[in-house]
């Protein structure tokens, strides 16, 4: 099996890539393909728009390539998202994509296209604590759907997004059709008075409220100047309930080396 490694968003770092190919050395029958592309530096990005859309576009392409993983998080994958599933060759869709945080753009893109697509962990997580028990993950899923990196939680089909991310997503032409299924969300750097706000515009979406209910993964919430006053679970327990959106508890996702896989349901 060969899965290839591609940055939409940021660069990788060179010693998560050597880390990640010692992990995937260890399995028979798999070799990590880590495009150029991924050390690549224009400002924020690894490489133009241009450059970042030529290497993922390349190996979607590729009928050699049977998976294709976001190698980190970050800025940038908005940019390109739509010009990523215009006119896909038929091998695009053969394929399985894995990705968080920034690349929930990315995810939500291919799966309105129909290609299979799951929340995971990402190259890049490695060289966090425990991170290569993530990765390890990762791969299994990756390589045979294996059912323990999947969270476990899930009342039938779901999608999981970054909050920032999702509420990003909302109104545009690759907003996610989450309808009868399960919507997980998790967050990081952003101080409870900005999940209020994020929540509000979410909760307030036709689209989310036609999901089936809530689930809220891990937020590393920064201090702010003043306490907010309730904490993340609180925040969203009450803009669920304001809207009439079922809140079903907590998922183990986050930005951290637990987080867990989330395969999106497959659009015919």
């Amino acid at each position: 099996m060969r899965i290839a490694v591609v940055a939409p968003s940021c660069p990788l770092k060179r010693e998560a890539a050597e880390a990640v190919e010692a992990c995937a050395a260890e399995r028979t029958g798999v070799q990590l393909v880590i495009h150029p592309q991924c050390f690549l530096s224009d400002g924020h990005f690894a490489g133009t728009d241009r450059q970042r859309l030529a290497a993922l576009r390349e190996v979607m392409g590729d009928p050699s390539i049977d998976a294709v993983w976001f190698a980190r998080g970050g800025y940038g994958s908005n940019r390109i998202a739509e010009a990523a599933v215009w006119n896909l060759p038929p091998a695009a869709l053969a394929k399985s994509y894995l990705g968080y945080s920034d690349g929930g753009f990315l995810l939500a893109a291919l799966q309105r296209a129909g290609a299979r697509v799951a929340h995971g962990p990402i190259p890049q997580d490695v060289l966090r604590e425990q991170g290569q028990a993530a990765v390890e993950r990762a791969l299994d899923w990756l390589v045979g759907g294996a059912d323990h990196s999947v969270e476990g939680k899930l009342n039938g089909p779901a999608f999981a997004f970054n909050l920032t991310v999702l509420s990003c997503l909302l109104g545009t032409g690759i907003e996610p059709d989450l309808t009868g299924n399960e919507l997980l969300i998790e967050e990081v750097d952003e101080e409870h008075y900005r999940i209020d706000r994020l929540m509000f515009h979410l909760t307030g979406s036709a689209a989310v409220r036609r999901c089936a209910g809530i689930r809220l993964g891990r937020c590393y919430v920064p201090e702010n100047d003043r306490p907010f006053g309730s904490d993340e679970e609180a925040i969203v327990r009450d803009w669920c309930e304001r809207s009439g959106i079922a809140y079903r508890g907590r998922a183990d996702i986050g930005h951290d080396a637990g987080n867990k896989v989330v395969p999106f349901p497959v659009r015919c």
